[in-house]
């Protein structure tokens, strides 16, 4: 099944530049792919075929005319439904803005527009990106690539399956408790959570609040990079969007890495987080593939004492403030993760609060001395395998009760708590037959560093079965049945 859809990014981008592939022939390529796999997983629900053929026949003419074209220029984007886009709907996955059509593109579209992308549509969510199973009452279920029967994670999940089925070359996402990380780990592409910052928000609701950030998806590091250059920049209505920016064009060209010059710190679990042991033997079983290439090698872990309670505290407190008033006044029509949040957020203090945010600068400030020692830092992305999308959230793993429904993103909301930039690249698949993320995990701020040694290491990985990057089956998802037929498909 293979078609210009599945050339990565970065070469559909040099064809497109060369008049090798011409804008339009991506994208009818993309709709073929999309008409073809997507009922088997529900990636792509809000679709705009005919103005992206619009826009392809423009950028094909620009190609032509010999314009100066755009670092994305032609090239197809899935963007995540808590993100407006112009003329299509952006429900947030919640029955109460089923029919909400933006007016407006957001600043990150604006800008990835700006670049040369297309967007093909939207991307599937959980409701209000609460939790990380791709599930709302509006769209319904996004099923996971390599078993649609299992979950394909969240809150990115819609982007993340939609890449690796080759639907797009790119996609959007966001990341509180790894929502970036998440789903690249269970769809096998790769997620990027920056230093919070580098890409500015103009509509996060807690703008101070230093958690959430958005983020770019890609198949390869390569294409993450090419998507994240574009992506970089201020915007005076984010209060926390920073003076300085990442070199974009040291993006587009990863600078090399000396792998052998690096020193490496190991974790399965940051000391703390909860992780079936499956995916801990997994970690090591990949790592003992490749580790003795680095200079020095040590499982050793940054003290994250009070990781569950701050987090607890401050994530309540994000989702306390924008949907306070819409649980309030239609309860009917929000979920049970959002009242969850709601519900806790109204029970905490003053001390309560404050003591979140001196614990979550406690942990930063160890971090700091942790990686002066080191350069980065590598962990599992996810605790568990791909489990069926009927299960809301992992109650327990390893017979162990988890402490609330997002604990067992633990290993992703450490690296959130202390601000630092981390990826998910997909190594191989776990032992049962699942993709397996790594997250490699940066100083904060050295987001290009953090890019290129996760290029270098999918370089040497990639000559590997056993670690490189997985690829579903579509031919068996273009013959599975509908996920809109499975019962429970709509939560």
């Amino acid at each position: 099944m293979s078609e210009p859809t599945d050339l990565s990014a970065t070469e559909a981008r040099r064809l497109i530049g060369t008049k090798r592939l011409s804008p339009v022939e991506l994208l009818d390529s993309a709709v073929r792919r999309i008409e073809a796999v997507d009922h088997a997983i529900n990636a792509i629900p809000a679709r705009d075929f005919d103005r992206a053929r619009d826009t392809a026949r423009e950028a094909e003419a620009a190609v032509m005319r010999g314009d100066a074209l755009g670092p994305l220029h032609g090239l197809t984007l899935g963007v995540k439904d808590m993100v407006g886009v112009r003329g299509l709907k952006t429900t947030f996955g919640s029955p109460a803005y089923r029919d909400n059509v933006a007016t407006h593109d957001e600043g990150v579209v604006k800008a990835l527009k700006g670049a040369g992308a297309i967007v093909v549509g939207k991307t599937n969510v959980p409701e209000w990106s609460a939790g990380a199973n791709s599930r709302n009452p509006v769209y319904g279920t996004t099923g996971n690539p390599f078993d649609p029967t299992k979950s394909a994670a969240g809150s990115s999940g819609g982007s993340a399956a939609a890449l690796a089925t080759g639907m797009v070359a790119l996609a959007t996402g966001s990341d509180t408790g790894g929502s970036l990380r998440n789903p690249a780990s269970f769809c096998g592409v790769v997620g990027f959570r920056p230093t919070p910052g580098l890409v500015a928000s103009e509509t996060r609701g807690m703008a101070w609040l230093q958690l959430s950030t958005l983020g770019p998806m890609g198949r390869t590091v390569a294409d993450t990079a090419l998507m994240f250059s574009a992506m970089t920049g201020r915007d005076n209505r984010d209060p926390l969007a920073l003076v300085e920016r990442v070199d974009p064009a040291a993006l587009r060209s990863l600078p090399p890495i000396d792998l052998a010059s690096l020193k490496v710190a190991l974790t399965p679990d940051f000391g703390f987080a909860p992780v079936e042991r499956m995916i801990a033997a997994t970690l090591r079983e990949k790592v003992a593939r490749f580790g003795s290439v680095f200079r020095r090698l040590d499982e050793a872990t940054p003290n994250c004492d009070g990781a569950d309670e701050s987090f607890e505290t401050l994530r309540a407190i994000a989702f306390l403030g924008p949907h306070k008033r819409l649980v309030e006044a239609s309860p009917h029509l929000v979920g049970e993760n959002v009242t969850a949040n709601v519900e806790e957020g109204l029970g905490y203090g003053a001390a309560d609060i404050a003591r979140g945010f001196e614990l979550q600068t406690n942990l930063y400030r160890r971090w700091q001395s942790f990686f002066a020692e080191h350069d980065f830092l590598l962990t599992p992305s996810v605790a568990i395998t791909p489990r069926d999308w009927h299960e809301l959230y992992p109650k327990a793993i390893e017979g162990k009760p988890t402490r609330t429904y997002f604990h067992w993103l633990a290993l992703a909301y450490a690296p959130t708590l202390a601000g630092h930039p981390a990826v998910s690249l997909p190594v191989g698949l776990d032992a049962a037959g699942m993709p397996f993320g790594l997250q490699i995990v940066g100083r904060r701020g050295a987001d290009l560093e953090t890019l290129a040694m996760a290029a270098a290491l999918e370089a040497l990985l990639a000559g590997d079965p056993v670690t490189a990057r997985p690829s579903p089956d579509l031919s068996a998802l273009a013959k599975a049945p509908n996920i809109a037929d499975m019962d429970g498909f709509y939560p």
